[in-house]
């Protein structure tokens, strides 16, 4: 199948230009500048930019993927895909080792069949300390044994592990996650600065959700936040839903880390693209009141009702970011991240065509993936 674009202002990692781009079999086969060479759909000099990556998603539509229940997991995928996500990595929370090796054997099925791009195990080796939305009870040191047990489970698919760097055995377990080519993410931490870097030294390449579940920046003690900030290493996810983090410190991350460094994320849990009530969280209980999910009883925040159409407008709206890197700290960075990047992640010629179609004023008018129609331009 061939599908031609046409009177649209396409983002590229190059800049933005009004032009047209082809489609074919389900890749991008030309890129160009002005008017196209033949007819196509026009899409009234909409924007076009690269379908969103969320390598950091428990949930949505009232499903959340540490069930590991896999048509749950097929609705959450379809309600994000519908605002842009067409690419999602599905994140567990802390449990026991059989609830988590049976969750991730589930949705093993559903990244051979294309619908997850990978497994996100958040937790259980995180700090007591930092734990947020996690069980305390639950929470343990890392364990060699239970890690390939959990790799085992998940079939090649497991792409994340968070860990606090300074539990006892978290080195190891992070040399031991690279080598198997697990992304180590660093977070739900009370680390020192020092106990940070060596974390970083031994593998860590993502702070997961910076700033939040970990000390604040302080001047005489910088902890977390500053190694994984100032270390080109390290990539850093950001929760841009205007509860997690304040806009001047999202800049101030910006502004370090640059959008190379960073990748938004939604942290989604069920209650995303639902209304307010009480959600489940893995064994936790979670109460969202006004869009906010807190733990039940006024507690810890427990994830976000947040979808990445609204990350990225934010971002440009609110943080000031141009509509180029906010492209790339959406997509390009996080595909990056993933490994993916060859194949997804910008506009670019033979890259996957999973698109999206935004107006004027950034809200979502289409949705591409695989050069199929997920929602037809409007």
């Amino acid at each position: 199948m061939s599908i031609t674009l046409t009177d649209a202002r396409i983002v590229t990692p190059e800049g933005v230009h009004e032009g047209w781009l082809t489609i074919e079999d389900g890749r991008i086969t030309h890129v160009g500048h002005g008017s196209a060479p033949g007819p196509g759909l026009g899409l009234g000099g909409r924007y076009v930019v690269p379908g969103f990556v969320d390598i950091h998603t428990h949930g949505g539509v009232g499903g959340s993927f540490p069930t590991g229940d896999q048509e749950e997991a097929h609705r959450i995928a379809a309600l994000h895909a519908g605002h842009g996500t067409t690419t999602i990595v599905a994140s567990l929370v802390t449990a026991s080792r059989d609830d988590l090796a049976r969750a991730a054997s589930s949705l093993a099925d559903l990244c051979e069949d294309g619908v997850l791009a990978g497994i996100h195990f958040e937790g259980p080796y995180i700090s007591k300390a930092r734990c947020g939305a996690h069980n305390p009870a639950l929470l343990r040191d890392p364990s060699a044994q239970e890690f390939t047990e959990l790799l085992k489970a998940g079939r090649g698919h497991v792409r994340m592990l968070t860990v606090a760097a300074e539990l006892p055995g978290a080195l190891n377990i992070i040399r031991e996650a690279v080598a198997n080519n697990v992304i180590a993410a660093l977070g739900h931490s009370d680390a020192t600065y020092e106990q940070t870097l060596q974390g970083i030294d031994a593998g860590g390449s993502v702070a997961t959700h910076l700033y939040n579940a970990m000390p604040s920046l302080h001047h005489r003690d910088p902890g977390p936040v500053a190694a994984l900030l100032e270390d080109e290493r390290v990539t850093i996810e950001l929760i841009n839903d205007g509860v997690h983090v304040h806009p001047a410190m999202l800049r101030l991350a910006y502004d370090v880390a640059g959008p190379g460094r960073t990748a938004l994320i939604t942290d989604a849990m069920a209650a995303t693209g639902m209304g307010d009530g009480v959600y489940g969280l893995g064994p936790m209980r979670v109460e969202v009141v006004d869009g906010v999910a807190r733990l039940a009883g006024g507690g810890s925040i427990a994830g976000s009702t947040l979808t990445m159409d609204v990350a990225f407008r934010r971002s440009v709206q609110l943080v000031g970011l141009s509509l180029t890197e906010a492209a790339e700290v959406a997509s390009l960075t996080p595909a990056r991240v993933l490994g993916l990047s060859d194949r997804l992640g910008s506009v670019s010629v033979g890259k996957q065509a999973d698109l999206v179609v935004l107006t004027d004023d950034l809200e979502v008018s289409g949705v591409m993936r695989h050069g199929s129609w997920i929602t037809e331009p409007r």
